[in-house]
């Protein structure tokens, strides 16, 4: 199993993950598309060239988010999470374009026990994604609901 059990998590742990992403213009649409959102920002190449201070398309923040999460997976919780309980803090502090090439960190923030959950505790991650500037494009605090360690 590539993930960890609840034990195996520690308060202020830190993960560089691995997997490195470039994201595309259809990585893009798809979502956008897909997800139903018909705004410009995301879709309409001249409005944003000539009416915006960006230049250009920027990425949807849902995929940021989705991709930024997806890529810690395999380092901490392919196959011993239990649930997501929820995601706080969201902040996307730098636009992501087509083109940028996005990295992950991980820390563990807390690790509590679960009170209705014996065989379980709850993990707080937080995750965040750069471009390949380094720049900051998006955090998240994020609580899973993990498995402990088998008897």
């Amino acid at each position: 199993m590539a993930g960890l059990y609840y034990e195996e998590f520690s308060v202020g742990q830190i993960f560089e993950h691995p997997i490195r992403r470039t994201v595309t213009d259809t990585d893009n649409i798809l979502f956008t598309t897909m997800t139903h959102n018909p705004a410009r920002l995301h879709l309409d190449e001249e409005y944003m060239k000539n009416e915006t201070e960006f230049g250009g398309i920027i990425v949807n923040s849902m995929f940021t988010l989705s991709l930024m999460i997806g890529v810690t997976v395999y380092d901490t919780t392919l196959g011993t999470t239990v649930a997501n309980l929820g995601m706080d803090e969201i902040k996307f502090p730098n636009p992501v374009f087509p083109g940028d090439t996005l990295h992950v960190q991980t820390e563990i923030l807390e690790k509590r026990d679960s009170k209705s959950r014996p065989t379980n505790g709850i993990v707080l991650f937080q995750h965040r994604a750069y471009n390949q500037k380094n720049d900051l494009v998006a955090t998240c605090n994020r609580s899973g609901l993990m498995l402990r360690k088998p008897a």
